[in-house]
């Protein structure tokens, strides 16, 4: 017998709505819903809660090879949130570039690092690109950590694609205004997400 069949009728054994079982097993009644329609699988931890509440065991509710895949997928889901958690921080790290003197201003024939705020070494209008390219690259780290907080998958990916298109511009444009400390930074910073999406992969 599947898994939604057996809920239901271990569901009405004891006489329970479904509204009733979610309040024992601490979920919504549409999540019973759902997996009293098959249309979902619980996690292993309500597995395990549905396990003791009805004095069965986790096998008898779900075969072996299910309970792998299931086992897999929810890895596969933490690994995945893991990942876009701090792919969320690393670009939140692109605030250095702003409140870290890493720019060259030259003042009476010497050169000194100063801060962004301070730094009249370029044009208003390439000043405001550096601001606009750094402020989008933090929020975008801090959509991703909100969003991978509340379980939301819709949008990682392109805000993904939108961080690391941020960064490779990032580094041709500090390249090309030849400011190498804050291009030693975008750089690594670039470089951990590539490790992260590519160690995430294997």
């Amino acid at each position: 017998m599947e898994l939604h069949k057996k809920l239901q009728e271990l569901r009405k054994d004891r006489g329970l709505t479904q509204e009733e079982l979610a309040e024992e097993l601490f979920v919504s009644r549409t999540a019973i819903s759902k997996w009293e329609s098959g249309r979902g699988l619980p996690s292993i931890d309500s597995l395990k809660e549905i396990s003791k509440f009805f004095s069965v065991s986790i096998d008898s509710l779900l075969s072996g090879e299910k309970l792998l895949s299931l086992a897999e997928r929810e890895h596969q889901s933490k690994v995945r949130k893991m990942r876009d958690f701090l792919l969320g921080l690393v670009d939140l790290f692109a605030i250095m570039l702003i409140v870290l003197p890493l720019y060259p201003n030259a003042t009476n024939g010497h050169i000194y690092s100063v801060v962004l705020f301070s730094y009249t070494g370029l044009s208003h209008s390439s000043l405001w690109i550096h601001w606009g390219m750094f402020s989008v690259l933090i929020l975008v780290g801090i959509l991703k950590i909100t969003l991978t907080h509340f379980n939301i998958a819709k949008g990682q990916a392109i805000l993904t694609t939108t961080s690391l298109v941020l960064s490779i511009v990032c580094v041709f444009l500090l390249g090309f205004t030849r400011e190498p400390y804050a291009l030693s930074i975008i750089f690594t910073l670039l470089v951990i997400k590539g490790i992260l999406l590519y160690s995430m992969h294997q």
